[in-house]
């Protein structure tokens, strides 16, 4: 019963699958642009700029947007905050993975 707990207690804004690509993205960049993100994740505008949205006010990453000459650009950091909540749900899952 405690493997049901283990697994109940995961960080379910980064569990959902399009959070934890983008997460897996910013932890090992620096930053990254929209575009990129885009790309790599294979979501939709729409979807990406939701699950952005969700992991800025969880205070996960933040979002800076601006302008390379005349086009715009979004880039996105992970936070201080977003990395040790990523370290922390690796853990956990790996050591839910650990009991089987």
């Amino acid at each position: 019963m405690s493997e049901v707990n283990d697994i109940a207690g995961l960080d379910r804004l980064i569990h959902e699958p399009a959070r934890l690509a983008i997460m897996s993205i910013l932890y090992a960049a620096e930053k990254a642009d929209f575009l990129f993100l885009l790309r790599e994740t294979g979501l939709t505008k729409g979807n990406l700029s939701t699950h952005l949205s969700k992991l800025e006010e969880a205070g996960y990453i933040e979002i800076e947007k601006g302008y390379v000459g005349k086009l715009p650009q979004t880039l996105c950091r992970m936070t201080d905050n977003g990395r040790q909540a990523f370290d922390d749900y690796r853990r956990q899952l790996k050591d839910f993975l650990n009991n089987f």
